[in-house]
């Protein structure tokens, strides 16, 4: 799991829906779904697992990796996989917590 260390820039959201053009391609869906995420539950996002279209409508479904209980030594720490659907301007319409997992346990 690649580590995310710094959060993007912030986009203005001073009207809802008034992006300027919706996003592009597999890295903005994800830039986007951490962006609104880390906004909605207050924990640091730690990377994406998945990014794919959504079938039932234009937009993105993206698995974000959060950290959502640090501890020490780090492998301890509990993170939890949300799933995140975007519509097509890129705005978080849904999210679910699908799993929760020590760092340092292996996937089974």
């Amino acid at each position: 799991m690649a580590e995310q260390r710094t959060r993007p820039a912030r986009r203005s959201t001073a009207s809802k829906g008034s992006r300027e053009e919706p996003v592009r391609g597999a890295r903005g869906a994800a830039e986007q779904a951490c962006e609104g995420l880390a906004d909605l539950i207050g924990h640091r996002t730690e990377g994406v697992s998945a990014v794919r279209k959504a079938e039932e409508h234009p937009g993105w479904r993206v698995d974000v990796d959060v950290l959502e209980v640090p501890r020490i030594p780090d492998t301890t720490s509990l993170l939890a996989t949300y799933e995140v659907e975007l519509d097509g301007d890129g705005e978080l319409l849904e999210y679910r917590r699908v799993r929760r997992y020590r760092r340092g346990a292996a996937d089974t």
